[in-house]
C-alpha cells in the first residue's frame, strides 16, 4: 500500500505531555506506510479575524503544514471536558481566513490519553463536532479512550502492555486504510 504523510498535532503544550509520549510510542508501532512529524503550533498567536487581511508567518507556516499532510492526528488532553485552548486556537487559525479551511478533504483521526477512567472521550466527541463542521473526513471507528496508567510506557517510550500495545498497532492500522479509503475517493491535489 501507498505510504501517508500525516501530520500530528499534540493538543498538550506541556513539555511532559503524557499525549506527546502516547503519540510518539504509537509512532513506533505504526505501519511502514505511515510517517508522521508533528505540527506544532506553540508559536501562534491567539486568533483574531484583524489577523485575515495580513497572516502572519506562524500562521502560513501551520496551515502550510495541515495542507501538505496527508492525513492529520490529533492526539488530545481533555481539559474541562474539552479540547486545550491551545489546539482550539490552532485549529481556528488552519481554517481562516474565510474560505481557505486548511482542514478541508484531509482526513483525520483522533485518540487521547487521560488519568480518568473514560479517557478523553468527551474531549474527542468535541473535536469530531469540530472537524466534521471544517470538513475533515474522520475515522469513527476504532475509537480510542485511553486511561493512562503508570508504566503504560516504559523508559525507552513504548508501549509497555502488550493488550494496549495491540490495540494501536489496530488503530494504526485502521487509520492507514482508512486514509486510503479516503484519498482514492478525494485525491490530494485533484
Amino acid at each position: 500500500m501507498k505510504t501517508y504523510n500525516v501530520g500530528c498535532l499534540i493538543g498538550s503544550l506541556a513539555t511532559e505531555s503524557i499525549n506527546r509520549k502516547l503519540a510518539n510510542a504509537m509512532f513506533k508501532l505504526a505501519p511502514e506506510q505511515l510517517k508522521f512529524r508533528e505540527i506544532s503550533f506553540r508559536e501562534l498567536p491567539l486568533y483574531s479575524y484583524d489577523f485575515d487581511d495580513d497572516y502572519p508567518e506562524e500562521g502560513r507556516r501551520f496551515k502550510k503544514a495541515i495542507e501538505e499532510s496527508d492525513a492529520i492526528l490529533i492526539v488530545t488532553p481533555e481539559y474541562n471536558r474539552s479540547i486545550p485552548g491551545g489546539l482550539k486556537n490552532a485549529i481556528d487559525w488552519a481554517s481562516r481566513p474565510w474560505g481557505t479551511n486548511s482542514f478541508a478533504n484531509i482526513p483525520s483521526g483522533v485518540i487521547g490519553t487521560s488519568p480518568g477512567a473514560i479517557g478523553t472521550a468527551v474531549a474527542q466527541q468535541h473535536l469530531r463536532s469540530i472537524l466534521g463542521f471544517l470538513n475533515s473526513p474522520q475515522m469513527n471507528a476504532p475509537e480510542a479512550y485511553i486511561q493512562f496508567r503508570e508504566g503504560m510506557i516504559n523508559d525507552a517510550g513504548e508501549i509497555a502492555n502488550e493488550s494496549t500495545a495491540d490495540f494501536l498497532r489496530n488503530y494504526l492500522k485502521e487509520f492507514h486504510e482508512f486514509i486510503a479509503r479516503v484519498l482514492t475517493v478525494l485525491p490530494r491535489g485533484a
